[in-house]
């Protein structure tokens, strides 16, 4: 569904023609035994892909969270896709130190420098998508305006007031924000856009190492007062929207 454009490692090309979601290919202990698999430092680049089909934010960030919730039925350790999904946020995220913490963490190996293809330290083979390590360069911007699809809309019932203590990666600082049990995750982003000017579209959160999607209303979440709720802010996407 998309290809890669522009990424080059040691005069290779990164292969990562197919956007089908990846299933990750189990090797055997005894073929890995022995082996000495190169395993290179997480590469400072954020891979540049166009899809096929032009994809809403929206549309994107479903087909991410398929994935993520199907992965570990597949063969696979689970706690490696765990170990993965954070690291592919800290990434995304731009803190590539984070993210390669993550992955020695778990003995995660990169052997193209890439998240693409990953190994634990028995041998067994990790392939992830590439939506689910960059937006594509063709991403349809969505409007969260008036006209906005009617998850971002206010409810009719708002329910009961909530103080969220929210963790943002982009300044590491923490703020409270108002809100109300009825709200959805979409509806959130755009009151933190309007009191921390940090555009909807480029927040990601989570809490309890889960992402929130954005029509999972407040309540459906299950925060704890005083517990942290992590938003990871594209700050790449950031600055290109200040730039324009």
């Amino acid at each position: 569904m998309g290809n890669c454009i522009g990424i080059n490692r040691n005069d290779e090309t990164l292969d990562t023609g197919s956007n089908n979601v990846s299933r990750p290919v189990t090797g055997t202990t005894s073929s890995f035994v022995g082996v000495q698999r190169k395993n290179h430092p997480l590469c400072h680049e954020t891979i540049r892909w166009k899809s096929e089909v032009p994809l809403t934010e929206g549309q994107l960030r479903s087909k991410r969270d398929e994935f993520w919730d199907t992965a570990p039925a597949f063969e696979g350790r689970k706690e490696i896709w765990d170990a993965l999904r954070a690291a592919t946020s800290a990434a995304e995220a731009l803190d590539f130190q984070l993210a390669q913490a993550i992955l020695d963490g778990a003995n995660i190996s990169v052997p193209n420098g890439y998240l693409t293809e990953c190994y634990d330290e028995l041998g067994s083979q990790y392939k992830l998508p590439i939506y689910c390590l960059s937006y594509p360069v063709n991403v349809v911007k969505e409007d969260y305006g008036c006209d906005s699809p009617a998850e971002y809309s206010e409810p009719v019932d708002g329910g009961t007031e909530v103080i969220l203590k929210l963790r943002l990666s982009s300044t590491c600082t923490d703020v409270k924000l108002p809100v109300y049990s009825k709200d959805t995750i979409g509806q959130c982003k755009k009151k933190l856009q309007a009191q921390e000017e940090i555009d909807a579209f480029t927040q990601r959160w989570f809490y309890g190492g889960k992402l929130l999607g954005d029509k999972m209303h407040i309540d459906e979440a299950h925060i704890q007062p005083g517990y942290i709720v992590q938003v990871i802010v594209n700050t790449e996407k950031q600055s290109s929207l200040a730039i324009s």
